[in-house]
């Protein structure tokens, strides 16, 4: 399945499933991943000025998508673009077209290969759609339900499964690695133990930041129905073509202000409100929904696994309190012993015994010693200090 693309602006499209993704390694890291309605793709070597020409961002949303800057997980919606920036997804989705950046990257190729799996399959069109009707395909219902979810929340769907998916995996090889050391170190303490779990936990905070982060672009997302109202490109383009006043009578020129672009999305939004009825965003609000769901449970997971590693160091911090507190209660008999006969009073022991002195302080050690060790012996008989 080929489509036809201008090879001035673009390099041929690719078949998606002819040309493996490994082949693809020669591409500068600039590069994008272009795929369009029909899961047809192509790789793409823009600069900032190539994708200002080719959809239509605004510079200050293309910094969003900068690698080499540090922007929180953001999902925007425009007038005409979707701005995706989720943990390695840096993504623009229109209402036609998705451009991927770095899809050379280890971790973004499963999002590749996602976006060329289940866009073709979401159409369910070939080369013939003009002259044939659609054949239904397996997970494909033939009442063409499937079609009419748009394009650009598919797109954004295959997006967030593979952030969600990609953070659970992570926790879940975190807790594989962590709970075991955490009960090794409860076992026995020492300095191996303690780097390895120490480096676990920055690990995991790391990790909860990052699955926070997400966690609240989508609770924020999910607040605001403006904000889910802006994400409905392909309805936003619908009350565009049937207003009176269509934005494309607006200079090009005029559309670079955020200002004013941000004006006309709101005045979209009002005429898809006065259309409707209401702002109808019960569709997104249930895909949205479902991946909370999912990063919650994954935030629960780490959440669990902190309290586990807290619990652990409240047990280490109660032993090693026990052995000091062991210690210093034995110590205090000693003193209290060795203070009473070191003594300047008068006794007949001075005068002809003093050497009984010595074997008083050699007995109320020996005495201190056992009384230290037994205490050992019963903590960890009762299991209150590891073996």
């Amino acid at each position: 399945m080929r489509g036809s693309t201008n090879s001035a602006a673009i390099p041929d499209p690719v078949d998606n499933y002819c040309v493996p993704l490994k082949m693809m390694k020669s591409s500068v890291s600039r590069s994008w991943i272009l795929f369009d309605k029909r899961g047809q793709s192509a790789i793409l070597d823009l600069d900032k000025q190539g994708i200002m020409k080719r959809v239509p961002i605004h510079t200050r949303d293309l910094r969003i998508l900068d690698p080499l800057l540090s922007y929180p997980s953001t999902i925007l919606g425009r007038e005409k673009v979707i701005v995706l920036n989720l943990e390695h997804i840096k993504a623009i989705i229109t209402t036609e077209e998705v451009l991927l950046r770095d899809p050379l990257e280890d971790n973004v190729i499963p999002i590749v290969e996602e976006l060329q799996r289940r866009l073709p399959l979401a159409t369910g069109l070939g080369e013939g759609e003009d002259d044939e009707q659609p054949q239904p395909q397996p997970g494909i219902r033939p009442d063409n339900e499937q079609t009419e979810f748009p394009f650009e929340f598919r797109a954004l769907e295959v997006a967030l499964e593979g952030i969600c998916s990609s953070l659970d995996t992570q926790t879940r090889d975190l807790e594989t690695t962590a709970y075991p050391a955490l009960d090794e170190l409860t076992a026995k303490i020492n300095s191996r133990n303690l780097d390895r779990v120490r480096k676990l936990k920055c690990a995991m905070t790391r990790l909860t930041s990052r699955v926070q982060k997400v966690r609240d672009e989508l609770e924020q997302l999910l607040d605001d129905d403006d904000d889910m109202t802006d994400l409905y490109l392909s309805r936003k383009l619908a009350a565009a073509v049937s207003s009176p006043v269509s934005c494309n009578l607006v200079p090009d020129w005029f559309l670079d202000s955020p200002t004013i672009s941000s004006k006309l999305s709101r005045a979209s939004r009002k005429s898809m409100t006065t259309s409707l009825g209401e702002t109808d965003v019960e569709e997104l609000e249930m895909l949205l929904e479902a991946y909370f769901v999912q990063i919650e449970s994954t935030m629960n997971k780490l959440t669990t696994l902190r309290e586990y590693i807290d619990d652990t160091e409240d047990y280490i911090n109660i032993q090693l309190e026990l052995f000091l507190s062991s210690g210093t209660v034995c110590l205090t008999v000693y003193s209290m012993v060795a203070a009473i006969f070191g003594m300047n009073i008068p006794h007949q022991w001075n005068e002809n015994h003093g050497y009984l002195f010595k074997w008083v302080v050699i007995f109320t050690s020996m005495i201190c010693a056992s009384l230290f060790i037994s205490i050992i012996v019963y903590a960890r008989h009762r299991g209150l200090v590891g073996s």
